[in-house]
């Protein structure tokens, strides 16, 4: 069982209680403006973070607002280079303006799940990131393309696995059109996590037994009661023996 792990949230995306998720979390991951937010969120948000000495962490995505960052587009690797360091490079002179620097990124929905399986796409988001600042920590789906990418690149990595999202076989998660990809019972879903982390496996959809790292678990800001799944799952992995914090 991990001895520690770090508690993610995506914020700043205009939806959900970002103050009361951010009284429970380690990390934030904030939207840099084209799914989600404007220069204003982004520094409400870090401000937010400051307050409570939560990581803040760039929430980059396609530029989709109108399908808040979550359909596939299918663009260049220097496209996509370009796009994700023109995001981190935004939210850094924001924070850096009120004196928090930052210190992971993570992408954020179609542009997170494609480099998942994509290489290139991977590499593309790991040389953005390498391009900026080398130590920065990547962010991603636990055993993906994205997590293969950071480390080739050089960069620390987090692997990432979702206490409300379902799993397929293959480790990847199940897409929000289908039934039963969202889990929004809280019990479900603190359970779920606390086992990842216990046993560095999850049961995927269909009942196969898939092998995972749980170094960072995430849950989604406009999740219907995520502060308090949030709270539920701290408070499990603590009375677990696991030190929860950020990397």
């Amino acid at each position: 069982m991990n001895a520690h792990v770090d508690l993610n949230a995506d914020v700043g995306e205009g939806m959900g209680d970002d103050a009361a998720l951010l009284d429970i979390v380690t990390s934030a991951n904030i939207a840099c403006g084209l799914h989600a937010g404007d220069a204003y969120s982004m520094a409400r948000t870090v401000e937010l973070c400051m307050a409570r000495d939560v990581a803040v962490g760039a929430h980059p995505s396609f530029d989709d607002r109108e399908g808040f960052g979550r359909r596939d587009m299918h663009l260049a690797p220097a496209e996509v280079r370009a796009l994700v360091l023109r995001q981190v490079e935004t939210l850094a002179a924001i924070a850096g303006k009120a004196g928090a620097a930052l210190k992971h990124v993570k992408a954020h929905g179609a542009l997170y799940n494609m480099a998942a399986r994509d290489p290139e796409l991977a590499r593309a988001i790991a040389a953005a990131v390498r391009e900026f600042d080398p130590s920065l920590l990547l962010v991603g789906l636990a055993g993906s393309e994205l997590v293969a990418a950071g480390e080739a690149a050089g960069l620390r990595v987090a692997n990432e696995v979702f206490a409300d999202r379902a799993y397929r076989r293959d480790g990847a998660l199940v897409s929000r059109t289908q039934p039963g990809a969202l889990i929004e019972e809280a019990e479900l879903a603190v359970a779920r996590a606390l086992d990842m982390v216990r046993t560095s496996t999850v049961r995927s959809i269909d009942g196969a037994i898939v092998a995972l790292r749980a170094e960072t678990i995430c849950v989604h800001g406009d999740t219907p009661g995520a502060a308090a799944m949030a709270a539920k799952l701290k408070a499990a992995l603590t009375g677990a023996g696991v030190v929860v914090h950020a990397p």
